[in-house]
């Protein structure tokens, strides 16, 4: 079972229904409605492409076939703060594995996740273009260089208090 159960709202609903009326008849009408519904819940839980399967009468497999082959979508939520780790070459080689560790450590999830309170989620990524950083992390869009495993608690302390 996931740890971030699906919290839809009504409002919510009523938005994708919208969308998938708008676009209900159109070839290709599944890729418009899949970035609404990431649009307007953050993420494609599979109460969302079960919804979209059903409304547009297609398989959910060819729902879910879509949403995993294109990097834009995400099954899982993310958290308010988006937390990014770079592994590409020169990252890696000087450690960036090892500030991952200490960030899942820190936050009791594992890289791909977000914590239960949606606050905070993890991704890695290749090579962000800072390797004289290396190895570097991102938290909403804010570079951290030089990094050792040992600074990660004190990067992540300012996040959590917010």
């Amino acid at each position: 079972m996931s740890q971030n159960p699906f919290e839809g709202t009504k409002e919510q609903m009523n938005e994708l229904k919208s969308s998938i009326t708008a676009h209900r008849g159109e070839q290709g009408a599944l890729m418009p409605v899949l970035h609404d519904a990431q649009r307007i819940y953050g993420y494609l839980p599979a109460e969302v492409q079960t919804v979209i399967a059903d409304e547009l009468n297609i398989p959910l497999a060819e729902v879910y076939g879509v949403a995993t082959f294109y990097s834009q979508f995400s099954l899982t939520p993310k958290g308010k703060h988006k937390i990014s780790v770079c592994l590409g070459t020169a990252c890696y080689v000087k450690g960036s594995d090892k500030i991952l560790e200490a960030i899942e450590k820190e936050l009791k999830i594992k890289c791909g996740d977000c914590t239960p309170d949606r606050k905070f989620s993890i991704e890695s990524c290749r090579c962000v273009g800072a390797c004289g950083l290396a190895p570097v992390m991102i938290v909403d869009g804010e570079v951290y260089g030089k990094l050792s495993a040992n600074d990660v608690a004190g990067i992540l302390d300012k996040y959590i208090k917010d």
